[in-house]
């Protein structure tokens, strides 16, 4: 037998090794409490195209598919690429893969690829599967390199199922806090429960360690290193690296690409552009445009959030306060992506010469709601400016359902003819229902 056959006989033993090493880590969430995730329900075992969940790293992506995989009795099998030993794996090696997965799981008629984009040409494979017939599910933590193969080599062969960090509805039911009843104990309960989650935010397993600081350093650094600066061969590392903490320490933001380029010192705008671009493609920072009904005003005036509030602060260096204006308005403004993406509407700013408004939610061009964020109004001032936007929206658009998120207060406030309901952020989360 020559040296070459022994070699791909080895890396078949080293292979099923892996493989059921992955196994047996995915059997364990068979153990443990696991939270339904509205997502489940946009998952089609049953079509031939492919169901591609996607977001940021630790959002839950993996558990999900689990868990849908398990609740309808599938027989699948499963693979990582997100495993160093397997670092090296190329679309060359997927044949192989495929041989140990059959000789270890049996017949399967689902294939789960944990994290595919990490081995270059996945797509030729996963096309050839469901030429076979074969039931893919999907994730990846990169929007550019999956939506950049899935459109040139997928194109009506995909299904695109966007996941999150755990919302607050979520989030209550994982630490088993009541969401429905209306007595004082489980409404304290519910607004201890805000509290920590707006300090904490919604990455699944932050909940179960004990540093913070030294999960989500990590986590960032996983986000920075491996899913963009080894991807996209960034030539700048220290000057990329140094305007992604920026911009999670300002956010929320309106970013001028002008004003990055000059304080990092980058050759072009256009570099400053690209690196934005790769953090919102890998999910850490996400952007909402202006409203306007001018193409150019919606394109170059966007503003920047983290993807979760605990990118805000848990993280070395950041030096920046509680923020807790920032942060309730940044977790509405995930809660309303995460909603509109599900029911085909869009979330904008509004900032005109005269007021803003925090979010305008459009079907098509309509605009349905108007909503301003405030931790506390009871400073006339802040009363008087939020009122003010949410007025300025209603004449700039004809929208009449008005709503003034804040910490605790309700109300109903009526100004200049229009109706504004007042109500605290973690009632109104339970209400979106997601």
């Amino acid at each position: 037998m020559n040296q070459k056959k022994i070699n791909r006989i080895m890396d078949k033993r080293a292979l099923e090794i892996i493989l059921t090493d992955q196994r047996e880590d995915l059997e364990k969430k068979a153990t443990e409490a696991l939270c339904p995730r509205e997502e489940e329900k946009l998952v089609e075992l049953s079509s031939p195209l492919a169901q591609v969940v996607t977001g940021i790293r630790r959002c839950g992506k993996s558990t999900l598919c689990y868990q849908v995989l398990a609740d309808n009795d599938c027989k699948f099998a499963y693979v990582n690429f997100n495993d160093e030993r397997l670092a090296d794996i190329s679309d060359n090696d997927l044949n192989d893969v495929l041989e140990v997965l059959y000789k270890m799981y049996g017949d399967f008629s689902h294939l789960f690829l944990d994290e595919i984009q990490d081995v270059e040409g996945w797509h030729l494979f996963v096309n050839r599967m469901l030429s076979k017939g074969m039931h893919i599910v999907l994730t990846g933590s990169n929007a550019r390199l999956l939506s950049g193969e899935l459109a040139t080599y997928l194109t009506g062969r995909n299904k695109k199922i966007y996941l999150y960090p755990f919302s607050f509805k979520e989030f209550c039911i994982y630490g088993n806090v009541d969401i429905k009843k209306k007595a004082t104990k489980e409404e304290g309960l519910r607004r201890a429960a805000f509290d920590t989650y707006m300090e904490q935010g919604g990455f699944p397993e932050l909940a179960l360690v004990e540093s913070k600081k030294a999960y989500v350093n990590g986590l960032v650094e996983d986000i920075l290193k491996r899913d963009i600066e080894q991807r996209f061969k960034i030539a700048y590392k220290a000057e990329f690296e140094a305007m992604a903490h920026h911009l999670m320490n300002i956010s929320p933001t309106i970013v001028s690409i002008q004003d990055l380029a000059e304080i990092f010192s980058l050759k072009s705008e256009h570099t400053a552009k690209k690196y934005l671009q790769y953090l919102k493609e890998a999910y850490m920072l996400m952007g909402i445009q202006q409203y306007s009904s001018k193409s150019k005003v919606r394109v170059t005036h966007e503003k920047i959030y983290t993807g979760d509030v605990a990118l805000m602060d848990k993280r070395e260096n950041a030096l920046v306060g509680k923020n807790l204006g920032f942060r309730l308005e940044t977790i509405v403004l995930i809660h309303l992506v995460r909603k509109c993406k599900m029911e085909d509407q869009d979330v904008y700013y509004l900032n005109d010469r005269s007021g803003e408004c925090n979010f305008v939610v459009c079907s098509n061009n309509k605009v349905m709601q108007a909503i301003q964020v405030s931790y506390d109004i009871s400073s006339q001032k802040t009363r008087t400016r939020e009122i003010k936007g949410l007025v300025l929206a209603a004449k700039l658009t004809r929208c009449t359902d008005l709503l003034l998120l804040t910490d605790h207060e309700r109300a109903t406030i009526e100004d200049s003819g229009f109706t504004i309901k007042v109500q605290p952020v973690y009632e109104w989360c339970l209400e979106l229902g997601v």
